[in-house]
């Protein structure tokens, strides 16, 4: 039986949540063992009050110290099993350096990083498509046998000004240039869902970071009020990024908006989501500086009918 299990998934806001299934079914799998996520410190709060996290390390990339600093912490437990989620040469030696008794971690042809396989005890494979599949394949192979398609995700808490009445929400930048959707498009948009279904659009984003786009509400908020503000808004448009993934988690409806990543993969899991993609596009994972023109191919038009079709499917 197993008493202390170590999760390692350091970010970034997708990747955690994908992962989070993965850790949901470990914990399910032994209930009566005790839980550590390393992580970095700007994701904490959507591991906060999960209930299957008993305790979060922090790893602070850039720093130095950090390295001796998280290798002190994780070594103050001993693990039984230590699962690296991320797939990392970094990940796996941050695992590594716990001193597990066994060391799970995706196989070939799904590990990101060839030489996180070193580290490794138990490579697991995994024929799955999508990321969170993949993460549930590698937590049956670690040992557990109660897999749960569930995301654990604290409440969120309020922050800035939100419309009273129902809204749509959209978080406009990507970590990718080449993954975001035109910020003009925002614009028409607005103007379609106030003319159309007297809704307005509320474009999220960090601190000094949110796009003014006329018609629009800005809110600026972290993570916890991205949470909240998501738990709120009655329809979500997303590209392939974190907030769409953290609305998909909460089970919302709306739009995805993709072009050089494949949905397939990376698209919505949960809630009800029209996702479109030009056909015939080249998937990459090359960081794009610019807007791919795939994006700018799909029009304000297209993105408000699937909107309009997910509120006459709810009504």
């Amino acid at each position: 039986m197993l008493k202390s299990i170590l999760i390692v998934r350091l970010g970034a806001m997708g990747d955690i949540l994908h992962s989070l299934p993965g850790a949901a079914s470990l914990k399910h799998s032994f209930p009566a063992a005790r839980i550590t996520w390393v992580v970095e410190p700007k994701w904490v709060p959507l591991l906060e009050g999960n209930g299957f996290v008993d305790r979060i390390v922090l790893f602070r990339r850039g720093e130095p110290q950090s390295w001796q600093r998280t290798k002190n912490e994780l070594r103050a437990e001993r693990y039984d099993l230590a699962v690296d989620f991320q797939g990392l040469a970094k990940s796996a030696l941050i695992a590594h350096l716990a001193r597990p008794e066994r060391l799970a971690g995706f196989g070939p042809g799904v590990v990101r990083e060839r030489a996180a396989g070193l580290f490794y005890s138990t490579r697991v494979p995994s024929s799955a498509v999508h990321v969170v599949d993949q993460a549930l394949d590698l937590a049956a192979g670690a040992g557990a046998t109660n897999l749960v398609r569930a995301f654990p995700l604290p409440a969120g808490k309020p922050e800035g000004t939100l419309p009273a009445g129902a809204f749509a929400l959209a978080s406009p930048l990507a970590g990718w240039a080449s993954k975001q959707w035109p910020t003009e498009y925002y614009e028409q948009l607005a103007k379609l869902l106030r003319s159309k279904l007297g809704m307005p659009l509320v474009l999220n984003g960090a601190p000094g970071a949110t796009p003014k786009v006329p018609g629009t509400l800005q809110h600026e908020s972290g993570i916890e009020g991205l949470i909240d503000a998501t738990r709120r808004a009655s329809l979500v448009i997303g590209v392939d990024s974190g907030p769409l993934h953290l609305a998909a988690a909460l089970n919302k409806s709306g739009v995805a908006i993709f072009g050089p990543t494949d949905p397939v993969r990376n698209g919505p899991y949960g809630g009800d989501f029209r996702v479109f993609r030009l056909p015939g596009v080249r998937t990459t994972h090359r960081r794009g500086s610019v807007i791919d023109v795939s994006m700018r191919a799909i029009t304000p038009e297209q993105v408000f009918e699937g909107l309009e079709s997910r509120v006459r499917c709810h009504a």
